[in-house]
């Protein structure tokens, strides 16, 4: 076997190549974390594996703008395995056509849920931990979601409850996963 598939193959992460969000392969590590064998991820669109399709909109939008820019993109972000289950997962990718970033690129997943585990959490709660750990105020993260402040701070106090945490710092640090 050819140096190049062997690397790609046995990869310590899992390594997908999409073409406009589209699988066309992927390594034996990303089979392992989302369910299946790779034979099994040919064509399969990578919507599949969000926790619904307003997170794949929102996510690509936001890795689109990104990508323009830098041709690169990273995040940590709830995905969904073939049986349904939803675990954490760091995902980094690195477009292949400059001029249309996801025409073609290589991406990485790494399962996360040793480290994070996964708590229930709302749509919306997603939306505001994710952008309180970005170090939004709730005043920004009320703009960018069109909500007030005080709506923002409920979901922010429903999230220091469900994460078992006393103040915000705490909060931001088991939401990033970081040893406390």
């Amino acid at each position: 076997m050819e140096i190049a598939h062997l690397a790609f193959d046995h990869a310590p992460v899992g390594l997908a190549l999409l073409e406009h969000r589209i699988i066309r392969a992927c390594n034996l590590q990303f089979a392992t974390i989302f369910g299946d064998t790779p034979a099994d991820y040919t064509d399969i669109p990578l919507a599949r594996y969000y926790p619904s399709i307003e997170d794949y909109r929102r996510i690509g939008a936001d890795a689109l703008a990104v990508m323009r820019k830098t041709g690169r993109y990273s995040d940590e972000r709830v995905m969904k395995r073939r049986d349904g289950t939803l675990f954490w997962c760091r995902v980094r990718g690195q477009s292949l056509t400059a001029e249309a970033p996801f025409q073609r690129g290589i991406w990485s997943f790494s399962d996360l849920s040793e480290e994070r585990p996964l708590v229930a959490l709302t749509q919306r709660e997603r939306e505001v931990a994710i952008l309180t750990c970005r170090g939004m105020t709730s005043k920004e993260i009320g703009l960018e979601l069109g909500l007030s402040y005080r709506t923002v701070e409920v979901y922010r106090a429903r999230l220091l409850e469900k994460f078992h945490a006393r103040k915000l710092a705490e909060l931001v640090a088991k939401l990033s996963g970081m040893p406390l």
